[in-house]
């Protein structure tokens, strides 16, 4: 148990931490970014800005014999379960996949989401009696595979990836949204829920114009959030906003992941990871253009920029004065934003070509 909380208490320093390729991550008030870099199939451009006291997002590239891992971890009600997934989630993956002799499939992820929210339930009934406000904190969680001409795509929450794919032999490029999203401002999320819990008419509620799983959370799978699957967390002392007032006979949320498979195809241009903090304030194809239409380097601190200009803009402000308000303040204007955008490289992809050693680049834990 010691070890377990020393882990999730541990703070780097740097902005980003890992294996970083002979090159530095810079700082931009509280903009971190890294305008390029390479990965065993191409090169990678990687950003984030902080809204929150403490950063909330978290997120991952590692590329190696395996392939390539990418994991963009969206935090909610505090950083504890994105700096979990971040420790766990590809190390599971790893020790999986690895049991199957390197195979990946959707099994293969999906089991290894799984075992990360056991290992985080398991994390908060230890920390119960110290640390229960452990039960109310969760996280969305995107992660992408590639793996032999392969991409796989899964994902809990509202973080998107969106293929630019070339259109023909034109300069045109199309925006092709690979995740599935798990919101309740989604009718077909609000059905799911319905039809999961077909003797709770509260099971989604309308509140102050945002659809919420039981008028609380938008999402309805996320890694932690057990005080929403775990009735013997759904108690005093947690904070009274998050106890239901009705038993739990079922789980509310769910951490299994919606999982793609894409085979990778030539005039597939690259891919761009992100938290919900960018789509809140870009379109997947106003994204897509930004990438296409300028030089590769600075890819996601651009689409940021941009994302940030616009959140600016609905608040009548200029950016520059957005630049000023300082984090925790500067959540009522943007959320934490994680931006990871990997261009593909098909001759590498069709060699196999493998990272040695090894690229392992990590967000910072606290900043």
């Amino acid at each position: 148990m010691l070890g377990a909380l020393m882990n999730l208490l541990s703070l780097c320093w740097k902005p980003f931490g890992g294996n970083n390729d002979g090159f530095d991550f810079s700082r931009d008030g509280l903009l971190w970014y890294r305008d390029i870099g390479r990965y065993a199939s191409g090169e990678f451009s990687m950003a984030v800005v902080q809204a929150n006291q403490v950063l909330e997002d978290q997120s991952q590239i590692e590329s190696g014999p395996f392939g390539t891992f990418v994991g963009v971890y969206d935090g909610h009600g505090g950083p504890e379960a994105a700096r979990y997934v971040c420790d766990h989630l590809f190390r599971n993956f790893q020790a999986i996949s690895a049991e199957d002799h390197g195979v990946v499939t959707t099994e293969t992820i999906e089991r290894a989401f799984l075992e990360t929210e056991r290992g985080f339930t398991e994390l908060v009934s230890e920390l119960w009696n110290t640390r229960p406000h452990m039960a109310t904190v969760g996280s969305c969680c995107l992660a992408g595979v590639i793996r032999q001409r392969t991409l796989f795509v899964a994902n809990l929450g509202d973080s998107r990836v969106v293929l630019g794919k070339k259109v023909g032999n034109t300069e045109g490029i199309a925006a092709i949204q690979l995740s599935a999203e798990h919101n309740a401002n989604f009718e077909a999320i609000r059905q799911e829920l319905k039809e999961l819990h077909p003797n709770d008419p509260q099971i989604v509620v309308l509140k102050h114009g945002v659809w919420r799983v039981k008028g609380i959370i938008q999402v309805s799978r996320s890694i932690g959030d057990v005080y929403m699957k775990h009735a013997q967390f759904n108690r005093e002392p947690i904070n009274g906003k998050f106890r239901l007032s009705e038993p739990m006979d079922m789980p509310i949320l769910t951490a299994t992941p919606s999982i793609i498979s894409h085979p990778l195809q030539p005039n597939d241009s690259f891919l761009i990871f992100a938290s919900d903090g960018l789509w809140e304030h870009l379109s997947n194809e106003k994204a897509v253009d930004i990438v296409h239409s300028n030089p590769r380097a600075g890819s996601a601190k651009r689409l940021v920029k941009a994302a940030l200009q616009e959140a600016a803009r609905k608040r009548e402000m200029r950016y520059s004065d957005l630049q000023r308000i300082d984090k925790k303040v500067r959540r009522h204007f943007h959320d934490d934003i994680t931006v990871i955008v990997l261009f593909l490289n098909h001759d590498l992809i069709s060699r196999g070509a493998v990272q040695n050693p090894p690229l392992s680049i990590r967000s910072a834990l606290e900043h």
